[in-house]
C-alpha cells in the first residue's frame, strides 16, 4: 500500500499533539495536585478527541485503498530491473498485481508479512488459510510468490553468472527476482510458445491461461482473488506505461542531425 506524505505527516502531527497534551497534563498534575480532579475531565476529552481523529484518518487511508482496488485502480510498482521487452515487463507487473499486491512486493511472504534478509529466499513455510490447499504450508515469497525449490531451480537455469564454483548464490535481491522471471517468461521452450509474440498480438488471455498452472490467481487457476477480474485492465494500463518509457528512451537516444 502506498500512503501519501501528507497523510503520514498528518498522522505524525496528531500523535505528537497527543504526546504534548499528555506531557503537559503530567507536569500540571505535579505542580497543582489539588486541581487534578478539575483538570482531568477536559484533558481526557482532548486526548480522546485527538485519538479519535487519528483513528478516523487511518480508517480513511485503508478505506480509500479498498475503494481503489475495488474500482480496478491498483497499479503495481515499477520493476527493479531496467531494460527488456515492454510486453514481458508489463506481464511481470500484472502477475505481481495478483500474486503479491503490496507497495513492497519483493519482500512479501504468503499471508502478508514481510522479510528483510534478501541474501537468500526466506524459505518460511506458512500455513495456507483458505482455498483448495487449506491446512498445507507454502514457502511462496517475493514479488512473484515463488517457492524455495522453484527459485533455486530457476536461478540455476536462468542466471548462470551467479554460479560460484560448484555452489550457487541464491540471492533474492529485487533485481535478481525480476531478471530470473524475465528470462523464464522469455523462454519459449519452457512454455511451448513465444509469450512476447502472443502479447504483441493482443492475446493476453491465452498467455494468462498458459501461466495459470504456475501462478494460480491469473484467472484460469484454482486461487482467483479480487484482483483477478481486473487483470486485463491492469495489464493494458501498465503496457501503455512501459511502451511510453521505451518511446521516451528512444527519442532521447536519437542523434541530433541538424546542421
Amino acid at each position: 500500500m502506498t500512503i501519501s506524505l501528507s497523510t503520514i505527516y498528518q498522522c505524525r502531527f496528531t500523535i505528537l499533539l497527543v504526546q504534548v497534551v499528555l506531557k503537559h497534563s503530567s507536569k500540571k498534575a505535579k505542580l497543582f495536585p489539588s486541581n487534578n480532579s478539575k483538570k482531568f475531565k477536559w484533558q481526557a476529552i482532548i486526548v480522546g478527541i485527538l485519538t479519535l481523529a487519528s483513528l478516523i484518518l487511518l480508517w480513511q487511508v485503508f478505506w480509500q485503498r479498498k475503494i481503489s482496488i475495488n474500482n480496478g485502480e491498483y497499479i503495481p510498482p515499477a520493476l527493479a530491473m531496467t531494460g527488456g521487452n515492454p510486453y514481458i515487463r508489463a506481464l511481470m507487473r500484472t502477475i505481481s498485481a495478483s500474486e503479491a499486491q503490496d507497495s513492497n512486493p519483493y519482500t512479501l511472504l504468503y499471508g502478508g508479512e514481510h522479510f528483510w534478509d534478501l541474501n537468500r529466499h526466506p524459505n518460511r513455510c506458512i500455513t495456507i488459510i483458505s482455498g483448495p490447499h487449506q491446512g498445507e504450508c507454502t514457502t511462496a515469497a517475493g514479488r512473484y510468490q515463488l517457492l524455495t525449490s522453484t527459485w533455486q531451480k530457476k536461478v540455476r537455469q536462468y542466471h548462470p553468472k551467479h554460479l560460484k564454483g560448484n555452489t550457487i548464490s541464491y540471492s533474492f535481491e529485487p533485481e535478481l527476482q525480476d531478471r530470473v522471471v524475465y528470462v523464464w517468461l522469455s523462454d519459449r521452450h519452457a512454455w511451448g510458445n513465444d509469450i512476447a509474440a502472443l502479447l504483441k498480438q493482443g492475446k493476453l488471455e491465452q498467455v494468462l491461461q498458459l501461466l495459470s498452472g504456475t501462478w494460480t490467481s491469473l484467472g484460469y487457476g484454482i486461487e482467483n482473488n479480487s484482483i483477478t477480474p481486473r487483470l486485463t485492465w491492469i495489464y493494458q494500463k501498465i503496457l501503455a506505461e512501459e511502451l511510453a518509457q521505451v518511446n521516451s528512451a528512444s527519442i532521447r537516444k536519437k542523434p541530433d542531425i541538424r546542421h
